[in-house]
């Protein structure tokens, strides 16, 4: 505490490195392990082998449908349209409509008499609940959603609301309504499955895929947490890139630290003299300077993780990122992290002075005192 300022800003320094590393690990490990419930253990999707741009032909929803062990299956078409403004960005699917609660049984809808308005009305379409209440929706409002990669816009006419699994974000219409502005000659993009049990999931990917392997557009089945990494994986190697900015935070943690240790040391030179005039050893000079530097290291590391923690529980990610992000807690196991790493900031920038503080003589202690 002689110089408080400088060992205020060391330990605000660290407190902001370890809240980025521990934001940029929580971020990975968020978009590596989606959340999963027992009913979305239960689903694949199935698009083109080559990738999801190509087009498969709607007739496989019906062998989709007869493989054993699959329960039911619908078609899940990703829209991508401007709503009024291109910042206004959120999930829109073109699906089944009376399979789509048979296949998402936890989408709860505000009410049950609005599924039937949902399936008999052709332009009908259901909004997730932050949806609604972003854009000041109501029942009965017309929407239109103008094509980006498509030449047409739907325009659709708000007929329930969800809420549950991942849906309060996303918007859904009827499939059929938009094949029909398409004229898309019964082509489609993705199919949902719902399989009967988790453990029919291996058979139903390699029947699926078997049996459109030699056809003019093969699938490719994949459990509904591998499809949702591969669209992670479309921005990129985020491993890599995460892991190289958590290391050069890292460096530059050590290099703060280890030029806020040498100067402490350095101007201690005189007191360390007097220490090991009355007795202690070099051991023990050693242990006191390490220790001093683990507990501003510590002290910031957990401030960052723990302020992280606290700071991410208040905010609604799922809404900031629309979805793509649907819960973002960093965990204990991260603060954990925090803590390592801040234990190992503070031996490898306190060492090398501290081993050279340690192991001088008393007199040469004494001559370097004010330098």
């Amino acid at each position: 505490m002689r110089n408080r300022r400088r060992t205020i800003l060391t330990v605000l320094s660290i407190t902001m490195s370890l809240f980025l590393i521990s934001t940029l690990k929580t971020l990975l490990d968020e978009l590596e392990n989606p959340p999963t419930t027992p009913e979305s253990a239960k689903r694949l999707f199935t698009r083109h082998k080559v990738s999801l741009g190509v087009m498969m032909p709607l007739a496989y929803r019906e062998k989709i449908r007869a493989v054993p062990g699959v329960e039911d299956a619908t078609t899940y078409q990703w829209f991508g349209g401007i709503y009024k403004d291109p910042q206004n960005f959120f999930a829109q699917f073109a699906v089944d409509a009376d399979r789509l609660f048979a296949i998402y049984p936890e989408y709860k809808i505000d009410d049950a008499a609005h599924i039937q308005d949902f399936i008999k009305e052709r332009t009908a379409a259901l909004a997730g609940v932050k949806l609604a209440k972003k854009y000041g929706w109501k029942l009965g409002d017309r929407i239109t959603l103008k094509g980006t990669f498509t030449r047409f816009d739907v325009e659709t006419t708000i007929r329930g609301f969800l809420d549950g699994g991942g849906s309060e974000n996303t918007y859904f219409f009827h499939y059929d309504y938009f094949n029909e502005l398409g004229n898309n000659a019964g082509q489609i993009g993705t199919f949902s499955i719902k399989a009967k049990s988790a453990g029919d999931i291996p058979a139903i990917s390699d029947s699926i895929d078997g049996m459109f392997a030699n056809s003019t557009a093969p699938t490719k089945t994949e459990s509904e947490k591998a499809f949702f990494l591969s669209f992670i994986s479309m921005y990129g190697n985020v491993r890599l890139l995460v892991m190289s900015i958590s290391t050069v935070v890292l460096f530059t943690i050590i290099l703060v630290a280890a030029n806020t240790m040498a100067m402490s040391i350095r101007e201690r030179t005189g007191e360390i003299a007097i220490l090991k005039t009355l007795g202690f050893t070099p051991g023990q000079v050693l242990g006191m300077t390490i220790a001093e530097s683990l507990f501003i290291a510590l002290a910031g590391g957990l401030l960052g993780s723990l302020g992280a923690r606290l700071a991410y529980g208040s905010v609604d990610l799922n809404d900031l990122s629309q979805g793509l992000v649907p819960e973002f807690v960093v965990s204990w196991e991260t603060v954990a992290t925090a803590a390592g790493i801040s234990i190992v900031v503070a031996f490898t920038s306190t060492l090398l002075p501290a081993w050279g503080a340690s192991r001088l003589s008393i007199a040469d202690a004494i001559r370097r005192r004010g330098e």
